[in-house]
């Protein structure tokens, strides 16, 4: 079995997978960027890390397994555990490579470091945008023309000959329409004056007076902020022992609630919804150690 594909083929779907008494593979998204020293764009990505503090079994990893390789639940957790079993001897004297995913090592601590494949996207919406390498762009240089210089003699000005002509054709264009001017003014002025007299005498007789206006309707519209982050509590076959799970937590004081049916057909039930990842990751450490260890992440926008 290639724990590992089944590994990569959950994080695109999922932001935390985690791999029973061994750690978690945790996805983290970055913005779109461009290295300006080679020219590159580089896509939206959502790259991978690993946390040996998540070793509790949240189900996830095994059920993928029970249904890409048809074996029952308990074969695919024993299949997990010596596949975990082999990565652990084989760190104490080599890497470990996993296919799709990156390199385990040991450092001096004996502590799992893990080198991701930064080739690797994770982010679905990303899907193929590829690293695109732009060339320099040479912007021409544009030369401006020297303006005509004025030349000084003594104390007067030497004015270009082609510059007198024409401000002397300008003068002498306005003295010959001034006349025409000041007539066609004078009939504009009293063709605006008429329809301005024929539209106040057209306002006020569309003009009228309510005497008991109705009041002002108020409406208070209430925005709702998604929460695709849920710390989930279980999943049941049966919808009635799902309710009644959501009272027990309500009682509890968690803002329990039904988050839909998965892919087999179980009833999903959340201890509470997040907006940030973090939050929500925090909660599951503090709801594994308070409430139930078998509590686990579920990346899911809820309508």
């Amino acid at each position: 079995m290639n724990l590992a594909k089944h590994i990569t083929d959950l994080l695109y779907r999922y932001d935390c997978v985690i791999v029973p008494d061994f750690g978690g593979f945790v996805t983290h998204q970055i913005g779109a960027k461009l290295a300006s020293d080679a020219q590159t764009f580089y896509p939206p990505a959502k790259q991978v890390a690993f946390n040996s503090h998540l070793k509790h079994n949240d189900g996830l990893l095994a059920n993928y397994v029970t249904s890409a390789e048809e074996m029952s639940f308990e074969e695919a957790a024993t299949a997990i555990s010596l596949t975990v079993a082999k990565w652990q001897q084989a760190l104490k004297t080599n890497e470990v490579q996993l296919d799709g995913l990156g390199v385990l090592s040991l450092n001096k601590n004996q502590q799992i470091i893990f080198e991701p494949k930064k080739e690797i996207n994770f982010l679905t919406a990303s899907f193929g945008l590829s690293t695109v390498a732009s060339a320099a762009v040479n912007r021409p240089i544009v030369q401006v023309k020297p303006l005509i210089p004025i030349v000084q003699t003594d104390s007067k000005k030497v004015i270009p000959t082609f510059i007198k002509y024409a401000a002397t054709a300008a003068i002498l264009l306005t003295l010959s329409f001034a006349g025409y001017t000041g007539y066609e003014q004078k009939q504009q002025k009293e063709v605006l004056a008429s329809q301005q007299k024929a539209l106040e005498k057209k306002i006020q007789s569309a003009t009228f007076i309510i005497a008991n206006p109705l009041p002002t309707l108020k409406l208070n519209v209430v925005r709702e902020v998604s929460k695709p982050y849920h710390v989930v509590a279980g999943a049941f076959q049966f919808k009635e022992n799902a309710h009644r799970k959501v009272k027990q937590l309500i009682a509890d004081g968690f803002n329990s609630k039904i988050i839909g049916v998965n892919k087999w057909g179980l009833t999903q039930v959340s201890f509470d919804s997040y907006v940030e990842k973090n939050d929500a990751i925090n909660h599951l450490y503090k709801i594994r150690k308070t409430v139930s260890q078998d509590a686990w992440l579920l990346v899911k926008a809820t309508k």
